[in-house]
């Protein structure tokens, strides 16, 4: 699963020995979080992606071979130990490229074992947090930033074969922020950092993804690509974002962003995938938060296609062991058993968006005044026939409106003695 992903600079002057180390503070203590969050998430793989390296017009570089070696040699500085090493997950990144190969998405394997400064930064900070993961090194394309979002599709579908997963885009903002740097001013340079920012507070990438090449070009950004990988990544797995630092004292931003993302929209998404492709769930569940695998509840799984239902399959209470086990469970009936629909097919798969609510214990109303349909699900009953409605529902406006549309669902006519309950739910989105 993808644990986590994060959005780093690559300033050699951050480094001691070419830059004093105090010359920007706040990227540094950023960069000391990331690490920590990097350690304690404990991945099994880091996928980082850099444009310093080998980058080609029309496909991906996805480095093989068993491993690399960077310093700072370049910038004239010794490294103890010789520099710095790292073990490639052959295995990670030959099943991304036959993902990609399946999707339609251009990419090449080739052993490359000298790192570039787009890499060493970022592991000069975070290698020692896990010095137990290996790593997977790609390189953007000439390829348009759509490709690359579907590129990062392709890490997640990876990622869903039980490891753990971290993402890293490194890259610099726009070089083009003063007039006395390195590279000048551009007006189109502060707009491109503001909007970076802002799109990674919330997590939508959307806008940066639409921006024309022109606009890029005149900006004078290195980090877009790597970040169109990054956000496909993170697509359909209700990530929150959080910037952490931005700096621009020599003309050039940085900015430093850290993506956390939903385990139970992603269990049931690798739950569904796994299903239709293999037609078996997943085998082994990955390192899932504590209350997942503790607590008892009942839990409803939407999936929904183009914005429109798909299937939705759910338990007023606990069936299962733990809540991870209810999702499974209801995932693979939501894809498959749901009467209203056919089950999903392997080409469905790539379009699906996934909800995933945990219900509270239900409570019993006996006035319709304290329902509301915002806050609270509805649980109508008569004479062994139930009919529930999740809350929150567009179209779903009044306290009747959910009434009528639970009673129809559970086959009661209103007329009947029907009893209310009503519930809350925590929904991942």
């Amino acid at each position: 699963m993808i644990v986590g992903a994060y959005l780093v600079p690559h300033p050699p002057i951050i480094i001691k020995g070419i830059g004093r180390g105090d010359e920007i503070p706040d990227t540094r203590h950023a960069y000391q979080v990331v690490a920590a969050e990097i350690a304690g998430k404990k991945p099994d793989t880091v996928v980082i992606v850099s444009p310093h390296s080998v980058m080609y017009r029309d496909r991906f570089l996805v480095a093989g071979g068993t491993g690399a070696t960077g310093d700072f040699s370049a910038f004239g500085v010794g490294m103890a130990g010789g520099g710095i090493s790292i073990d490639y997950d052959e295995d990670f990144a030959d099943l991304i490229c036959k993902i990609a190969e399946r999707r339609g998405v251009p990419s090449v394997q080739d052993n490359e074992a000298i790192l570039d400064h787009g890499v060493t930064v970022p592991l000069y900070f975070i290698r020692a947090a896990v010095p137990y993961a290996r790593f997977v090194k790609i390189s953007p394309s000439g390829l348009p930033l759509a490709t690359h979002f579907r590129l990062g599709g392709c890490i997640t579908l990876a990622a869903a074969r039980e490891r753990r997963v971290v993402v890293v885009a490194s890259g610099d903002m726009s070089h083009k922020l003063k007039a006395d740097g390195p590279y000048g001013f551009a007006k189109e340079g502060p707009e491109f950092d503001r909007l970076a920012k802002e799109c990674c507070e919330t997590a939508d990438f959307q806008r940066l993804l639409d921006l024309d090449h022109g606009f890029r070009e005149k900006a004078g950004e290195c980090g877009l690509a790597g970040m169109a990988v990054m956000a496909g990544a993170l697509d359909g797995l209700d990530a929150k974002g959080r910037v952490l630092s931005y700096e621009c004292p020599f003309g050039v931003g940085y900015l430093v962003a850290s993506f956390t993302t939903d385990p139970y929209v992603w269990l049931a998404r690798a739950n569904v995938e796994s299903v239709v492709r293999t037609g078996e769930s997943i085998a082994q569940l990955p390192d899932l938060p504590k209350q997942m695998l503790s607590r008892q509840a009942g839990v409803f799984v939407t999936i929904k296609k183009d914005g429109q239902l798909r299937g939705c399959i759910g338990t007023i209470g606990p069936t299962q062991e733990n809540v991870a086990e209810e999702i499974i469970s209801n995932s693979v009936l939501a894809a498959l058993k749901d009467p209203r629909f056919d089950p999903v097919d392997p080409s469905e798969l790539d379009s699906l968006t996934y909800d995933v609510d945990v219900l509270s214990p239900s409570e019993v109303v006996v006035d319709e005044q304290l329902l509301d349909p915002k806050r609270y699900g509805v649980i109508v009953s008569c004479d062994g026939r139930r009919g529930l409605l999740l809350p929150d529902l567009d179209g779903v406006n009044t306290a009747d409106d959910q009434i009528d549309i639970a009673l129809k669902k559970g086959g009661i006519s209103k007329a009947e003695p029907y009893s209310l309950e009503r519930f809350e739910v925590t929904r991942h989105v």
